[in-house]
C-alpha cells in the first residue's frame, strides 16, 4: 500500500533475485479499511516509493487510482470471502471485513499483472495465509512466497504505522517480539505448558502503559487454529496498541 521501508525493499531484492521481471503494485485499498480506520490518513507518499523502486531495479510499477480497480461503487462489488476459519478470529476479529477487503483487491491485483510468483511479507502472516489459501482453492496459476520479516535492531517489526508512534511508545513497542519469543522459546523447550506461558506473555504486554492488548495466540501456521500444547511448525501472533497506533507481529518457529 505505499510508503515503502526496508521490509518492502526485501520482498523486491527477493523478487529481482529470483526473477526475470519485477513488478510492484502500490495501491492504498479503500475496500479493507474499517469506517472507523485510518484509510484517509495512510501515508501516500509515491514519490519516494517509486524512487526506491527504481533504485532497486524494478520492471514497472502498477500505481492504479481507486476508480481504475473498483468502477462500480464498493456495495455493488463482486467479493472473494475467504473461508470463516481464517478470517473470524485474530486480526479478523477487530477488522471485520478486513480480509475480505484485501482477498479482493489480491485477486484483482494478481489478475491485472497476471504474475508467475507474488512474494508477501511474513509479518502480515494471517493475510498470507489467506491469500496461500485463496489462490490455492480458486486455482489460480500463481505461487505465493512468504519473505520473513524485517525487523530493526531492537526487534519492532518495520510498519507504515510506526511513524505515528511517539518516543515513549516507541520505546516500549520492542515489548512485542520479546513476548513472541518468550512464548516459543519456553513452551517449546518444555520450560513451561504453552497455556502457563502465553499468559506470562500478555500479562507484560498488558501491564504497559497506555497500551491495549487486542490477542496473543499461538496457532497453527496453515490454519490459523489455535493450539494447546507448542510443537513445531507454530506461529505465535500478537496485535495491540499503543495508543491509537495499532501494531501486529509474530514469529514462526519451523
Amino acid at each position: 500500500m505505499g510508503a515503502l521501508h526496508e521490509g518492502h525493499a526485501t520482498l523486491i531484492k527477493e523478487a529481482r533475485s529470483q526473477c526475470r521481471h519485477v513488478v510492484v503494485s502500490i495501491f492504498v485499498n479503500p475496500l479493507q479499511f474499517g469506517p472507523t480506520e485510518d484509510f484517509g490518513k495512510y501515508p501516500r507518499t509515491f514519490p519516494a516509493d517509486e524512487r526506491l523502486c527504481r533504485s532497486l531495479g524494478v520492471d514497472a510499477i502498477l500505481h492504479p487510482g481507486v476508480e481504475e480497480v473498483y468502477p462500480r461503487p464498493l456495495a455493488e462489488l463482486t467479493k472473494i470471502v475467504p473461508p470463516s476459519q481464517l478470517i473470524e478470529r485474530l486480526c479478523g476479529l477487530f477488522r471485520p471485513g478486513h480480509f475480505e477487503g484485501v482477498a479482493t483487491v489480491v485477486m484483482k491485483l494478481l489478475g491485472m499483472v497476471e504474475p508467475s510468483v507474488a512474494y508477501f511479507g511474513e509479518k502480515d502472516f494471517q493475510q498470507l495465509a489467506v491469500i496461500k489459501r485463496m489462490v490455492a482453492d480458486l486455482d489460480f496459476p500463481v505461487s505465493i512466497v512468504g519473505v520473513p520479516t524485517v525487523r530493526e535492531v531492537d526487534g519492532l517489526a518495520l510498519s507504515s504505522r510506526n511513524v505515528y508512534l511517539t518516543p515513549q511508545q516507541r520505546s516500549a513497542a520492542p515489548s512485542l517480539y520479546r513476548a513472541l519469543k518468550l512464548v516459543a522459546d519456553e513452551s517449546l523447550s518444555g520450560k513451561q505448558p504453552l497455556a502457563q506461558v502465553l499468559e506470562q506473555a500478555r500479562s507484560q504486554i498488558s501491564s504497559l502503559d497506555g497500551v491495549t492488548l487486542q490477542y496473543l495466540e499461538a496457532c497453527d501456521p496453515d490454519s490459523l487454529m489455535p493450539l494447546t500444547e507448542a510443537r513445531r511448525p507454530m506461529v505465535v501472533l500478537v496485535a495491540a496498541k499503543f495508543g491509537t497506533v495499532r501494531l501486529i507481529d509474530n514469529f514462526l518457529a519451523r
